[in-house]
């Protein structure tokens, strides 16, 4: 027996914002699968927090795959990418721009956290804000 939610418990959002979110998880899944999934191999290599990254970056893809079948119920995943990207952009690459001892590395990094403003883009804010700020959170007791 097939139970069909009211309609206040369903999604809110269109189609067309659903393929938009599942357009930033596939960005997101392809280009972490395309760059981090082939340094897998050699993860027990690499120094501890290059592991760590690559483990936590290899996760946030599979989760990101995840997301083209359920865009709503992974809505944390966009919502975590651009939280760190917009921490790392604020608190380390315009520090360093602003003090020019902005290098190659850095660089690099920068362009690619640049790319979260697809995630912000197709990201639905409004609801986010009534799920996640304005609803009543779960009971504590």
């Amino acid at each position: 027996m097939t139970v069909i939610a009211p309609t206040s418990q369903r999604t809110e959002l269109s189609l067309t914002r659903l393929h938009l979110m599942r357009a930033g998880y596939l960005l997101m899944g392809v280009g972490l699968a395309l760059v981090k999934w082939p340094l897998l191999l050699e993860a027990d290599t690499l120094p501890l927090y290059e592991g760590v990254t690559l483990c936590l970056l290899t996760a946030m893809s599979l989760l990101a795959f995840l997301g083209l079948r359920y865009p709503v119920k992974l809505l944390p995943v966009l919502l975590f990418e651009s939280t760190w990207k917009l921490l790392w952009l604020a608190l380390v690459a315009l520090p360093t721009a602003i003090s020019g001892d902005l290098d190659t590395a850095t660089s690099e990094i920068l362009v690619n956290c640049s790319l979260v403003i697809v995630i912000l883009a197709v990201t639905p804010w409004p609801y986010v804000w009534r799920t996640y700020a304005r609803a009543p959170g779960d009971r504590w007791h």
